[in-house]
């Protein structure tokens, strides 16, 4: 044997034993920690994480939600007063249609199922307002002949005494936008909608009134009513209404100031022009600005002389109470407020629902004709405008 391999043998040898010997001191180093306690971490030293298992709790039942109730008017509302079971004589029913007269009524047009596409629709369209025309002319043509048959109407006609004096507080300029339905008395349904508008200056207001129907791709305008004038301690001091109904001539209503005379140009009947004093667009307003002013002033009988196309009566409210309403903004907390019929001075019912939330304003409005049709006008969009726009 040479003396490199003798010498690298030697050397594997050594290499070899230390390696066994090493092995020998790490196995006696770790035989000696099992089994000693775990020492605590040193101050400021970060402990190992540990992680353990640990029992999910059982899940609880969740109480239901308690309904939270409907939003009340601030105030109680005044005794409800009794109304008198009077019998309601009915007044010879007018032609049903479209529009009919009576105040708080709106244009409407029957309920029907999908329009038919294309020509067939334009043409049915073009045949039902024809027929709305038709209808209307005929109305139109039957009223000023009844018009022309009866007596003029004593000039000086008397209405009640006069009425009391409110304070007023009168709504901020608004566009009112409204649902119609319509039952005629034989049960014909009509839908449509309608606008009550108003602005204001320091001085001087202006309303107008809306109503029409949709034919298919049309929309037809059937009633046309606006008022105009001053504004004072009195509230709302018409001086002119018109109104314009599709088939039939502008009628208007003058409220004289200076001579203290209200007149028709339908009629020739004259009344005295007692202290607030209304027209058929801006009763509806006044008593907003009625309840503005002092909402315990809705108690007992609320009476108004209101002028409408040829004559005038003495419109006595009472207030029925608090009700919530359904309409396409909501339920909306309002009082309801009514105008029983009147034999001799006149024979449908009005009701207005005023929403003191809203600023008091007319957010529904009924009329019930003495034929038993009835319209019902519902609040569905309100807008706020800058005064004297």
């Amino acid at each position: 044997m040479s003396p490199a391999i003798a010498s690298n043998r030697r050397r594997k040898i050594v290499l070899g034993a230390l390696t066994v010997l090493l092995h020998l001191l790490v196995l006696d180093w770790f035989s000696s920690q099992l089994g000693k306690p775990r020492e605590a971490p040193a101050q400021g030293e970060v402990p190992p994480l540990e992680a353990r298992l640990l029992r999910t709790p059982e899940p609880q039942p969740v109480a239901p939600a308690q309904p939270v109730p409907l939003p009340q008017p601030r105030l109680a509302p005044p005794p409800l007063p009794q109304l008198p079971p009077e019998p309601v004589e009915l007044a010879q029913a007018e032609p049903d249609g479209p529009v009919a007269d009576g105040a708080g009524e709106g244009a409407l047009t029957p309920e029907a199922g999908p329009a038919p596409a294309g020509t067939e629709a334009a043409g049915q369209g073009r045949a039902a307002i024809a027929a709305a025309d038709v209808q209307s002319s005929q109305t139109g043509a039957q009223a000023q002949a009844q018009q022309a048959a009866e007596p003029a109407i004593k000039p000086e006609a008397k209405p009640a005494v006069e009425a009391r004096r409110y304070k007023v507080d009168l709504p901020p300029a608004a566009d009112i936008k409204l649902d119609v339905a319509r039952t005629d008395a034989n049960g014909t349904r009509w839908s449509g909608d309608a606008l009550l508008s108003w602005t204001l200056t320091p001085t001087s207001y202006k309303i107008r009134v809306e109503a029409g129907i949709t034919v298919v791709f049309a929309h037809v305008n059937l009633l046309t009513v606006t008022s105009e004038g001053t504004v004072g301690d009195e509230g709302f001091m018409p001086s002119l209404m018109t109104e314009k109904r599709r088939g039939r001539s502008m009628t208007a209503t003058h409220f004289n100031r200076k001579d203290g005379r209200l007149s028709f140009s339908a009629s020739q009947a004259t009344y005295p022009l007692v202290w607030g004093a209304q027209d058929k667009a801006s009763l509806p307003l006044q008593l907003t600005a009625i309840a503005r002013g002092d909402p315990q002033q809705l108690s007992g009988n609320i009476d108004i002389l209101v002028g409408e196309d040829r004559d005038a009566s003495v419109f006595s409210f009472v207030v029925l109470g608090q009700e919530q309403i359904d309409t396409a903004m909501g339920k909306i907390a309002t009082w309801h407020l009514a105008r029983p019929p009147k034999p001799g001075s006149y024979n449908s019912r009005l009701d207005l629902w005023l929403a003191p939330d809203y600023g008091w304003m007319p957010v529904q409005i009924r009329n019930l004709e003495a034929s038993g049709a009835v319209t019902t006008q519902t609040v569905n969009n309100i807008v706020m405008k800058n005064s004297g726009s």
